[in-house]
């Protein structure tokens, strides 16, 4: 029963995904890099995932059916059942292209080819700048040798800027064209302000997370796993472009494994980070041609760090309780399952009304749900009663976030906190009003702090959205940055805290 309960909430649960995307490609048919894109790989990365995604819109809408004022004959009415079913079928294909594009766009954003452009548009930067340096010295008295050797400088600053410019693998010419096209489109398309966040985009992603928490642990991390593998390039790709080169492959493959091992071998999950870390080094020593900086050595650690290790613990959280006695859902909805199969002969699962499959899985999904409620909740106080900048507090904060308010904080609190209590009375917490609260409370300031660590990151970087990948949402670290730093604090609470309370409580 359980094996067929996965596979029937596995099933919804992408077909939800994929209502999701297919729902969010009207919105946005192409993406804007946060970066500067310099290379011919970087433009047909961005052709081929916008014709990704224009087959999934041909998919999603124009095979979906037409409405019309004259009435239609049972056989039209037919061939659109038929076509929607055939529509609904290619979804899969089209979702699995459109996160492979994107992965493939990120890779190449990353690989050595990007990073020695990024480079060289950095040495031409510092050539410029002291071109006008040593231009600009009208105030400067320098001797009859200094000015000498100063014309010398600027000759072979531009000579190297000559030299630097020959080895574009650009055409001249495709640059031209480009640069046309590019006048002609921003003359042709007005400037627009950033669209609001769809409601409904949200509405539908929520549904489908609910349904990716009770898919089952092996369908639980496999997601988690190819989403960490987009967060991990996103990351690379804003650190790359400050001119940090960090060992990336490596990196992606130790956050993986950090997943993977969480799920089949959690007691050496730990070791993870020390192996990898030791693996990074020995390529460091061995594999580079001069010495690494530590700005790439940190970034390296950093990105499996925040990016694998942590994150993981949600993982591990998951495995907890697989066998579950039934929380208060079960009696509230007893009197519904009793009518449906009187009236109509339909008998839902036990196992299906008391919220599989784990305890760990429940405890999931009401912690993501009052971080969810946190946000809104801080979002809304925030615009209507927000007048204590967070800088008041903490200057370093402020001016990571300078829209942040204190009331906004306090709102998104007790969202956090009201949601919480209600997940601790259906979960059968002792002491469930203070439990709750106290849990609640700490998933808002936790949540808090991974907002604000995301924000740091891209302020420093001179970016504002980790990737494109979600409309009006921007990248998956966009998305799940408040969710971070509250994996192991979860972990720790529904592994110990929860278990000694009952004890105490002899519940």
């Amino acid at each position: 029963m359980a094996l067929k309960i996965t596979h029937v909430t596995s099933r919804m649960m992408a077909a939800l995904l994929f209502a999701t995307v297919s729902f969010s490609i009207p919105n946005v048919m192409s993406f804007t890099l946060p970066v500067t894109s310099h290379s011919r790989s970087h433009n047909l990365a961005r052709t081929s995932l916008t014709d990704a995604r224009g087959k999934l819109l041909f998919v999603s809408v124009d095979d979906s059916p037409r409405t019309s004022s004259t009435p239609e004959k049972s056989g039209s009415s037919r061939r659109w059942k038929k076509r929607d079913s055939l529509a609904i079928h290619k979804l899969p294909k089209a979702a699995y292209r459109v996160y492979v594009s994107y992965v493939r766009r990120l890779w190449k954003e990353t690989d050595v080819e990007a990073r020695m452009e990024v480079a060289n548009d950095k040495v031409k930067g510092a050539i410029r700048n002291m071109q006008h340096i040593l231009s600009c010295n009208e105030y400067n008295a320098l001797s009859e040798e200094a000015t000498k050797s100063q014309e010398e400088l600027l000759k072979a600053c531009e000579k190297m800027l000559a030299a630097l410019t020959e080895e574009e693998k650009q055409p001249a010419a495709e640059i031209q064209a480009n640069a046309l096209l590019d006048v002609a489109s921003s003359a042709s398309t007005p400037a627009k302000s950033k669209p609001r966040r769809s409601i409904m985009l949200g509405v539908l992603m929520g549904i489908a997370v609910a349904c990716w928490v009770f898919s089952g642990n092996y369908l639980f991390t496999a997601l988690f796993t190819l989403m960490t593998v987009l967060g991990q390039l996103e990351y690379y790709r804003m650190i790359m472009n400050t001119g940090v080169y960090p060992a990336r492959r490596i990196s992606v493959i130790g956050a993986c494994s950090m997943f993977l091992t969480a799920l089949f071998a959690p007691n050496l999950h730990q070791i993870c980070l020390p192996m990898f870390g030791l693996w990074a080094m020995i390529w460091f020593l061995t594999m580079r041609q001069s010495y690494t900086t530590i700005p790439e050595i940190a970034a390296t650690f950093t990105g499996m760090f925040y990016l694998g290790y942590v994150p993981s613990f949600w993982v591990r959280l998951r495995l907890i309780g697989s066998d579950m006695p039934p929380t208060r859902l079960y009696a509230i909805l007893r009197p519904f399952r009793q009518y449906l199969k009187t009236k109509f002969g339909v008998l839902i699962p036990v196992r299906w009304i008391q919220s599989p499959i784990t305890v760990g899985s429940v405890f999931i999904f009401w912690s993501w749900l009052s971080l969810a409620f946190s946000d809104v909740g801080a979002y809304f106080v925030g615009r209507k009663f927000g007048k204590t900048k967070l800088s008041a507090i903490s200057p370093a904060a402020g001016a990571t976030s300078p829209n942040k308010t204190v009331e906004g904080v306090i709102g998104g609190c007790a969202a956090s906190a009201l949601l919480s209590i209600i997940g601790a009375w259906v979960q059968k917490w002792p002491y469930f009003v203070v439990t709750g609260a106290v849990h609640g409370l700490c998933l808002g300031l936790l949540g808090l702090i991974g907002d604000l660590t995301a924000s740091m990151l891209k302020r420093d970087a001179g970016i504002k959205d980790f990737g494109d990948l979600i409309p009006e949402h921007g990248g998956i670290l966009d998305r799940v940055d408040s969710f971070v730093w509250t994996a192991p604090y979860s972990w720790l609470v529904c592994a110990y805290v929860i278990p000694a309370l009952k004890k105490v409580a002899g519940v």
